[in-house]
């Protein structure tokens, strides 16, 4: 199951490629055959399932396209004591 989710705002990408080289899991590729508004190839996810929510993707994107999400830890439960 998918710890993190990515969200991509194509229309302001620029292709740059530094998420790509970033991504620790390796699921972002410049999208093939598919431009943005811009003219721009956008980045698109490969395997979202895959996504860790480390947000290395919005902390280096230069023009802010990544809004990444995490899912929230299940609190630990405290053991019964006898």
């Amino acid at each position: 199951m998918a710890k993190g989710m990515v969200l991509i705002d194509e229309d302001y990408c620029k292709g740059c490629g530094l998420c790509v080289s970033i991504c620790p899991v390796h699921i972002l590729q410049l999208a093939e055959g598919r431009f943005n508004a811009k003219g721009y190839q956008p980045i698109e996810v490969t395997d979202s399932e895959a996504c860790t929510g480390c947000a290395m993707c919005a902390t280096i994107c230069p023009d802010v396209v990544f809004t990444v999400y995490r899912r929230k830890r299940e609190p630990k439960r405290a053991l019964a004591t006898a």
